[in-house]
Parts: C-alpha cells; structure tokens; sequence
C-alpha cells in the first residue's frame, strides 16, 4: 500500500493520498488548505489517478481544496452545510482573522458519507462516524491504518469549543470507536506527526478519565 502525506494551510492540516500502490488509482483524504498544487505533484510523481476525496470533517483546513479535482466528495450529512457556509464552523475570532482565506466549497458530486465500508480505488475502507469535534466528524480505517481527522491525535484529542462540537460526544467517539481498536493500529490523524493506538492508550493524558479509558 502508497501513503503520501503531507501539511498545508494556516493550520498545517495533514493531507493524504491513499493508493494499493504506485501507479495506481487513488483516494485523496482531507484535501484541505491550499494542498491543490502540492496533490498535483504527489499524483505525478506517484503516477497516480484520484477517484474520490474522503472528508474527515467539514472545517475549512481540511476541504478547502476538495472541489479543486472535479471528484466525488464524500462527507457526512452532518457537516455537509459546512461546505457552503464553512464560516458556520469557526469562531468569530476565527472568522475576523482569516477573513477572505476562507471561501464556500462546491464540488460537483457530493456524496453523504455513511458508516460501512468504502470500495474505492480497490481499496476497501471503513467510514466510522466520530461524533464530537463536529457532529459530522467520521475515521477511515484501512487494515491496521487509522485516518483520524480531528478526533485524535498523537498526545491529544479534537478541540470541542467550536460551534458543532461536543465534549460528551467526543469522549464516547473515542472511547467506543477508537479505543477499542488494537494497540497496533497506526494513527494517521488530521495534524501532527503518527502515532499508534497503543501509545495514546498508555500516555495520552486526554484519554485516562473514565468517560474515555473503558475502550
């Protein structure tokens, strides 16, 4: 299997391009914030054709760019509004920072994404729905790797203070879909470096209240 990762973007969002192999078709998964060029020289290189665009989420640095390659995007009803209004997702702080660096997305093919599995690019994928950071926040699991979004991450867990998001939620996500993985998946998540579940189980201090630590 060919990962090709990378960040962009303000917030140095990780991007993925998920293929069996070089040469091959591909998935692309959260092409956020100004990843367009850097997805166009990782395709050539690769010599790789995308199929679809995977979204973790509907925040901004992780689909700015998602109509840039004419595919279908699939993202969860749930944040699908995000798309056309994703001022929608952002504190006003926020909002006055950026001001014109955020922009609708309108990708030609929406798809709603839903939990089961994916048969992309012959690729199998599962799509589990992660509620909390946003209400439609969902993982991508592909044989021992773990495409987490904004849900987890290597010594830390999404930001649930942004409109959409919920604490309760979040914690029950994480502790019903992603702890009760094996130690020895791979977390590949939406910023930062990989880590493993196994790891985050040990010494994430997010994960040791009992909301979170009976997965």
């Amino acid at each position: 299997m060919l990962v090709v990762g990378f960040p962009s973007g303000t917030f140095a969002a990780n991007c993925y391009l998920v293929a069996p192999e070089a040469g091959a078709e591909c998935v692309i998964i959260d092409p956020g914030q100004d990843t367009a060029p850097k997805i166009a020289r990782a395709l050539e290189e690769h010599r790789l054709t995308p199929v679809a665009v995977l979204a973790t989420h509907g925040h901004f640095d992780h689909i700015a760019d998602a109509a840039e390659f004419d595919l279908p995007v699939h993202i969860r009803p749930e944040d699908r509004g995000l798309l056309a209004d994703p001022w929608s997702g952002a504190s006003p702080q926020l909002v006055a920072a950026l001001g014109d660096a955020v922009r609708p997305v309108e990708p030609a093919e929406p798809v709603d994404l839903a939990d089961g599995e994916l048969r992309l690019a012959g690729l199998t994928i599962t799509a589990v729905h992660t509620p909390g950071h946003t209400p439609g926040s969902a993982i991508f699991r592909l044989g021992d790797l773990a495409f987490t979004g904004d849900t987890l991450f290597a010594g830390s867990i999404g930001r649930t203070d942004l409109p959409g998001g919920s604490l309760s939620q979040l914690e029950r996500s994480l502790a019903d879909r992603l702890l009760t993985l094996d130690d020895r998946t791979v977390v590949l998540p939406g910023h930062g470096g990989t880590t493993t579940i196994g790891r985050e189980r040990q010494a994430n201090p997010f994960l040791t209240g009992p909301a979170v630590s009976r997965g």
